[in-house]
């Protein structure tokens, strides 16, 4: 169903694929699907196991260089050995989400996500950390993108007008008179 269930944005930019390790990973990976959405950054998101679709798993590292991707997000809950199963397949940058999906609140799949061995690289946003995954993946394309660091420059730039608002109405609401000049 999810095989393959995107594919958004601008020419010639190289593309991420997004894996998860089950389709209940979905909800959690929306906030990823959106960042690259907004930011015009092509994309694929897969459901590939590295336990129950170890062979799929590893076809798709090995050809994701020649098939465009710059990026993999491998998002795994438990176990979490997807990640560290693609990075093994492919030497494009590999960021792994762990997923928090059992009674130890993610810390397994964080363990096993951030404890790759030496030679094996494995970036690791937090838990459920979506969001993040995608802005790093932006950050890497955009090593070679001039227009997509620009669009991040302007992300950054919205985050901190609307934290100054923030703090200038509860300021005004507690009757702080001290403003950031910045």
């Amino acid at each position: 169903m999810f095989g393959f269930l995107a594919l958004w944005g601008g020419e010639g930019l190289k593309k991420v694929g997004i894996v998860m390790g089950s389709d209940s990973d979905l909800p959690m990976m929306k906030p990823c699907i959106e960042t690259l959405q907004k930011l015009k950054i092509p994309f694929t998101v897969r459901v590939l196991s590295a336990h129950r679709t170890p062979l799929a798993a590893r076809a798709f590292s090995e050809n994701a260089r020649a098939e465009g991707y710059g990026v993999i997000i491998a998002a795994a809950g438990k176990a979490a050995h997807l990640a560290g199963a693609l990075a093994a397949g492919s030497t494009i940058p590999v960021i792994g989400v762990p997923v928090k999906s059992s009674h130890l609140g993610g810390m397994e799949a964080l363990l096993s996500t951030v404890e790759m061995p030496s030679g094996i690289p494995v970036a690791t946003v937090a838990i459920d950390g979506a969001k993040n995954a995608a802005l790093l993946a932006a950050e890497i394309l955009s090593i070679s993108e001039d227009g997509l660091a620009e669009q991040l420059d302007a992300m950054r730039v919205e985050m901190e007008t609307a934290v100054l608002n923030k703090d200038r109405m509860i300021s005004q609401e507690y009757q702080c008179s001290e403003e950031l000049s910045v």
